[in-house]
C-alpha cells in the first residue's frame, strides 16, 4: 500500500479502530503488536508492544503477542481486516480448548491471521523464525501441536460471504471495502 494500513479509513474509521472495536468486547486482554514503536499510538488504552523477534512479519507479531499475553491462548487478527465478524471470532474462540491452533481453512487457503494459538506455539514459532520459515500456516504441521482446522462450511453459518477474512493489501482492496461499507450504510438507512 505504500503507507501505514492501520490508519487507512473505511467508513470514517481507521482500520485499526475497526478491528479493535470488534475485538474489545470479546476478550479481556487486547495486545496490539507493532514492528516498531509508533508515537501516535503511545497514548492508546490498549497494551502496545513491539516485536520481540524483529524482521519476521506476521510470524514475529504472533510470537510477540503470545509472549506478552497473560492468558494461555490468544486470538490473532491482522490490523487490516475491516469486516471482522464478532460472532465468528467468538465461535472460533470457543472451539476445542485443548487445541494449540484453531485456524480457518477456506477454499482460498489457510487463514493464519484469523486464528487462535496457545502458548505451546511459542517454541515452534521461535524455531521457525530462526530458520527463516516465516509462513505461520506451517505451524499446523509441527509435531506435538494439537491443530483444529475449521471448515468453510462451519464458518459461513456466521459470515455467509466470509468477509471477516477480507484484508487490505492493495488500493483496489481498499476501494472494494469502502464500497461494501457504503452499500451497508444504504441498506441500513432503507431498513430504518
Amino acid at each position: 500500500m505504500g503507507r501505514d494500513k492501520r490508519f487507512l479509513e473505511i467508513g470514517g474509521k481507521a482500520l485499526l479502530d475497526r478491528v479493535l472495536e470488534i475485538m474489545e468486547p470479546l476478550f479481556a486482554e487486547i495486545i496490539v503488536v507493532l514492528s516498531e514503536e509508533t508515537p501516535v499510538l503511545r497514548q492508546s488504552r490498549w497494551r502496545m508492544v513491539t516485536d520481540v523477534i524483529q524482521q519476521c512479519g506476521s510470524l514475529g507479531g504472533l510470537y510477540t503477542g503470545l509472549y506478552y499475553a497473560t492468558h494461555p491462548r490468544v486470538f490473532a487478527v491482522a490490523c487490516d481486516m475491516p469486516f471482522l465478524n464478532g460472532e465468528l471470532v467468538r465461535y472460533m474462540a470457543t472451539l476445542n480448548e485443548g487445541a494449540d491452533v484453531i485456524m480457518a481453512s477456506l477454499a482460498t487457503g489457510l487463514q493464519p491471521m484469523h486464528a487462535l494459538y496457545s502458548k505451546r506455539c511459542l517454541g515452534p514459532l521461535e524455531t521457525m523464525a530462526r530458520s527463516g520459515n516465516l509462513k505461520v500456516q506451517s505451524l499446523i504441521s509441527v509435531t506435538g501441536l494439537n491443530v483444529r482446522l475449521v471448515s468453510e462450511a462451519d464458518l459461513i453459518r456466521f459470515d455467509p460471504h466470509l468477509l471477516s477474512f477480507q484484508n487490505i493489501n492493495t488500493p483496489a482492496d481498499l476501494e472494494f471495502a469502502r464500497k461494501i461499507v457504503a452499500e451497508q450504510r444504504i441498506k441500513r438507512s432503507h431498513q430504518g
